[in-house]
Order: C-alpha cells, then structure tokens, then sequence
C-alpha cells in the first residue's frame, strides 16, 4: 500500500476471490425460487444439490408444477437431474418440456402438494 492510500482503495489485481456476480468465492447463491431453475450458471459438481434444495424450496413456496432447465449438450446434466427427481419424495411425475418450453433441453416436474397448497 502507498502512503497516504486507505486500505479500502487499494488496487485489485487478483479476482479469484469474486465469483462473475460479485459475492466472494464459496459463499453461497441466493436464487429465488420461481417455477423454473435454470441450472447453467451452476458447477456441474453442485447440480444434484442445487436440484434437490429448489425442490425443497419450490415445494415450501406451494408449486405443483416446476421446470428445471438442465440444456441440450450430451445428455449428461439431463441424466443427472432425472436421478435426482426419481429418488425425490415429493416428485410425482416428470418428463420432457414441451417444445414451447425448452423441450429435452429442460424437464418440468409435478410435486406433491397439498391441495390448498398448490399454485
């Protein structure tokens, strides 16, 4: 630091402790549950946890119905989600997104709810 600099002006040269939307690396991301997730900006190691708290999350919120956007690729992040989504409890169906909706690039998912519930 030069003289005269305050500690909180100092330069940043290094930012590999900021993660691309500014909260600093290994905190965790707040997403807001919505009925859909879109799980690309998340590391493919966290998806399968990613997936079973938005689960958690949506099904706290009252959806019955969701839409987990996994892309297209190989197939491989699709397979992921889907063996989360089977060995999930509170997952009635699920299947392919209709074209409309992301097609077999994303998968919609219905919860178990409570009738009163549900949204």
């Amino acid at each position: 630091m030069d003289a005269g600099e305050r500690p909180d002006e100092r330069p940043h040269d290094d930012d590999t402790d900021r993660e691309d939307d500014g909260t600093a690396a290994g905190e965790p991301h707040v997403v807001p549950i919505e009925d859909a997730i879109d799980l690309h900006p998340f590391a493919p190691r966290d998806v399968p946890g990613v997936v079973r708290d938005y689960l958690d999350a949506a099904l706290e919120r009252g959806f019955a119905e969701v839409r987990v956007i996994h892309g297209r690729g190989t197939g491989f992040q699709r397979e992921r989600v889907r063996e989360q989504l089977a060995s999930h409890p509170a997952v009635a169906s699920f299947a392919d997104a209709p074209a409309s909706r992301g097609h077999w690039g994303a998968t919609i998912v219905r919860l178990r709810v409570p009738p009163a519930a549900a949204r």
